[in-house]
Formats: structure tokens, sequence, C-alpha cells
């Protein structure tokens, strides 16, 4: 059987990193909230993610799974442009395998009825394509938004003078999307209504004679073939171009009541029947795929803007303006609705969401997450900034967000080259850990010692350092009782473990070793960052269980006994 399909292909397009589920540890030093509610909408549990973005999308999976509606990224374009802030002007393959890895977690991410954008240029758009069509299926491609990036020609371009980056537009699924229609900005009518009623209406014409489709001649809607007489008193019929008989668009009942409506133009071929088509101001339209810098701003304005609020600070090269953000927020979600950003550059992407009463996500790797982001969303939490598009949506400040940073991996080599837990986790880091390692919630109970997290409501894990003994293990076996079970990630055992129905025993770090690559803390789009193939990977070792904690901690368990 023939199972080639069509594919685009490069060179290590094989190699898919193992990702380690980290956990995020908060710093309450950088989170920052307004001192007091300014509205009962205000959402203080936005999250601030510093660290590779790609470990930090792992982390996010297990909570944020189908949860996120809209997701905006600008990756790096991998242009050869030397962008100080990231290794921009990767070789193709490396691009292209970095850019699959990330937008397949976004993917996991995404609700059933949310989107995916991603702006990028010429040098990437169109590989980049063929990359999501993969991950995301051909048929849930939305469009290519084309936006006017620059608001003037280069007169040194060598050949084109290129004015516009693309924004590849994607569903998770195209049958349960959710888009936004756009109101007007200035509550004008569109172009096309060119005309003025005397009452001052703006309205476009269209023919009466109904045009394409199955029901645009006599022989398919032979009630719509009837005489209306013109303003010489000719007698017109729906005739096509062709000579053969059409139809109306109206029955004979709406023409007399919409009489109004019908203007007679004179042409070469005699008198023809149109009817007036109003403008609502109020009327939402589809979005457009032309976006104009005057309508969403440009590389200069956001430029600008950044530059209002970090002065101090050496602006991006490319930076999104806000109102460029603010359409695809209105398009793709609702107020309260989660956006995510993984390549948060310098904030726009937060503080559009922010004012705009979105929850939001933000991940950012490089030092300019404290020199540039920070600063700029604690200007938009306490309403100093009042650039962007504070002004069009009344932004008064208020709400705010946590800073976190990814946890250390979990394992380490000591220096014997055995694997054993990071002496930077605690008791309850490495509970949380494990519980995203062997798929379970972390929810420590305040009453149970061996609670520390669950799957469903009658299955639970419990992680501890210590060895135990057969005796504990009878002792906790009792504890959990008949009617639930429980998982035991310890050090090891004594004795016949199946001797317990209701207990699963793992041996940590045994139980992980193998789920994932620990000890990588760096999947960034640089060169020097990119694993090392071997033929065939060392065969992992292990240490020997440490001994208990004297003191006691959230491990001990019940009688338990030191085995060497």
């Amino acid at each position: 059987m023939n199972t080639k399909r069509l594919e685009l292909t490069w060179i290590g397009k094989e190699h898919r990193p193992r990702l380690e589920p980290r956990i995020l540890l908060e710093d309450p030093e950088f989170s920052y909230h307004a001192a007091e509610r300014v509205t009962d909408e205000d959402i203080f549990d936005n999250r601030l993610i510093f660290g590779d973005n790609l470990l930090a999308l792992k982390a996010l999976e297990q909570e944020f799974s189908g949860k996120v509606k809209c997701i905006f990224i600008d990756p790096p374009y991998n242009t050869g442009s030397a962008f100080e802030h990231y290794e921009d002007g990767l070789e193709h393959s490396i691009w292209l395998g970095m850019m699959r890895d990330r937008v397949a977690q976004l993917h996991k991410l995404l609700s059933a009825s949310g989107s995916l954008w991603i702006t990028i240029d010429d040098n990437e758009a169109h590989y980049l394509k063929v990359v999501c069509d993969e991950i995301f299926g051909r048929n849930n491609f939305l469009g290519t938004v084309i936006w006017e990036k620059s608001d003037s020609p280069r007169m040194d371009a060598h050949f084109f003078s290129s004015r516009h980056d693309f924004v590849l537009a994607y569903a998770k699924s195209i049958d349960q999307v959710e888009f936004n229609k756009l109101a007007s900005e200035d509550g004008e009518a569109a172009p096309h209504y060119d005309k003025i009623d005397d009452s001052g209406r703006k309205y476009y014409l269209k023919p009466l004679r109904a045009m394409g489709g199955q029901g645009d001649s006599r022989l398919a809607r032979p009630n719509l073939f009837f005489e209306l007489v013109a303003p010489d008193g000719t007698r017109v019929f729906p005739m096509k171009q062709d000579g053969s008989e059409g139809a109306w668009r109206w029955s004979r009942d709406k023409v007399v009541a919409e009489q109004s409506r019908i203007d007679w133009i004179a042409g070469r071929q005699g008198w023809v029947p149109y009817f007036r088509i109003f403008a609502d101001k109020n009327a939402l339209r589809p979005p457009e795929t032309i976006w104009t810098h005057s309508d969403v701003g440009s590389n200069r304005t956001s430029k600008a803007e950044v530059k209002a609020l970090v002065p101090a600070t050496t602006v991006f090269d490319t930076p999104k303006p806000e109102r460029l953000i603010k359409r695809i927020i209105q398009i793709a979600s609702c107020s309260g609705d989660l956006i995510l950003d993984s390549f948060a550059g310098s904030g726009t992407t937060g503080a559009v969401a922010q004012k705009m009463g979105r929850r939001w996500i933000m991940v950012e790797l490089g030092e300019h997450c404290h020199t540039h982001i920070i600063p700029r969303l604690k200007k938009v939490v306490d309403g100093t900034d009042q650039g962007g598009i504070s002004q069009s949506v009344g932004w008064k400040g208020g709400g705010g967000f946590r800073y976190y940073k990814l946890a250390p991996s979990l394992l380490k080599r000591d220096k014997y080259g055995q694997w054993i837990i990071n002496e930077c986790y605690n008791a309850e880091m490495l509970a949380e850990a494990m519980c995203k390692h062997m798929g379970f919630t972390y929810q420590p109970s305040e009453e149970t010692y061996w609670v520390h997290g669950r799957s469903i409501e009658t299955d639970f894990i419990y992680i501890t350092t210590q060895t135990l003994s057969h005796e504990a293990l009878a002792h906790l076996s009792e504890e959990v009782g008949d009617k639930r079970t429980l998982l035991i990630c310890c050090s090891a055992w004594t004795g016949n473990s199946s001797s317990f129905s209701n207990l699963t025993l793992q041996k940590i770090p045994n139980a992980i070793l193998h789920k994932c690559e620990f000890g990588h803390d760096d999947y960034s789009l640089t060169v020097q960052n990119l694993p090392m193939r071997a033929d065939e990977p060392p065969e992992p070792t292990l240490s020997k269980p440490k001994k208990p904690n004297a003191n006691g901690s959230l491990f001990d368990a019940p009688d338990a006994e030191v085995q060497s």
C-alpha cells in the first residue's frame, strides 16, 4: 500500500524534541497589580512567563489545552537582518523545524472555536503556510491578510520596494471557529456606497435582474418573468445579455411595495432597472484581506508607541502597532477570552489584550522582558499609557499580571553521570512536577498527607523521596480503602507491593527518566542551542536512593524504613 503524501521536507524534519513539562514559579518581585479596582471586569491573573517559549508552551499544556481563544505570534522572520534581540537569520531547515515544533504546541492549546494568527514576510511565508497546513489541516486555513507595514516607499530598493507583511490565519476547526465582523472605525459607510438620496442616506445600485446561479432564467423562475414599465412607457422584461429570457430578483408584490427603491438607468440597449441598497452605519462587515497603514498602523507607528512608553531603551526594529493587534483580537475573540503570544517582543499583545478586557498569557526569553515589557505593562495597569488604542477603547487602567519563571530541569546528572533530583526542588515543587509528568492535576490536600494530586475523583498520587517499608505500604493501603486507588512515586520500597491491589508503585527517577529530555534548558532559535544527535544515545544510569530528611517534610511517610 502506498502511504506517501504531499509534504514539505527539510533536513532534520524527523527530529522532534521530547519536551520536559516544567512547572512555573511565580516571582512576586516582578508581578504587578493595580492598587484598586477600576471596574468590575478588571483582570488580575494574566501571565507573563520569562523563559524559553517552547518549554513554556509545554508547561502550559496540562492546564490550558483547548482553552486559548486567540493566538497571535510575531516570530523572527529568518531574513538575515540580525535582530538585536533574536538570532534571526538561521539556516532555512533549522528555522522550519523550530517553527514546526512551536506551531504544533500552539495547536494543542487552541480551543475548538479558536484561531492562530502569524505575521511573516516573503522570505518564509509560503514555506510556513505549508508547515501550518500539515499541522492544522489545509481545510482550516482561513486566509492571508496583507498588512501595509510601511507608509512610504524605499527608494534604495534594488528590485521591489517591499511595503507589506503577511498575516496567516488558521482555525482550530473550520466548522467551529468564531469570527466577529467589524464595524467601520469612523462610522462611515464603505466606499462603494457612492450615492446619496434626498434625505442624505448613502446607497449603491444593484441590477434588478437576477444574475448568476440556478434561478436567473424564466424556465427556473417563471413567476419572476414579467414586464415592468420604464419612465418613457417602454415595456421591459428581464432579458439576459445573450438574448435569452431571464428573471427578476423581486416578485410583483415586492416591486409594487418597494417602488421608491427602483432607479431606471437609460443605456445603449434601452432602460435597465436597478434597486437601491442603503448603508447602515451600525452594520457590521466581514474583515477584508488588505489592511492599510491608515487603518491599523505601520512599523513607524509601533516604534513611536514603544519609544513613548519606554524612552530609555532601544526600540525594536519591527514591533507591531497596537491597532493591528486590536483588529486581530476584535475578529478572533470576545471580552474575557484568553489570548496567547509566545513571541512577546515588546509586549504589545498583552498591552492591547488588557485594554480590550481579554485575559492574556505572554512568553518572552530575552532580557527585554524586563527592560521593555514589564515597564510597559505597569503603565498600562496604572492607566498612564494613553497612547496606542487607549483613547479609542476608553482605557483608564486596572487589573494586573503575574510574572513566572520556568523551573529548572527536574533531573540532573551528578558528578558520576548518574541521574538525581535537582537540589533546587523543594517538596512542593517536586510534587507539582511529578504530577505533571504522571498526568495528574496538582491538588495537594491539607488534611490527607498522601494526596498530592488526582486524575479522577477516586484516583490519587503521592510523591515521597522516602523508601517505604512493607508496613508503611500496608498502612497507606488501609487508608486509601477499597473505593480509591493511589499511585505512589518514591525512591524505593521493601516487601511485595503486589499485595496491595489499590496501590501502584513507581520509582523516582525511573518512572520519568525516559519520558523527555532532561537538562535541556534552551530551545530558542539559535544555532548553538541545537541538540547534538548521536547515533546511539547513552543508556541513562540511576543513582541510589537518597536517605530521607531527618527533620521531616511533606514527603515523610509513616513507618518508613531507610533501606541501603
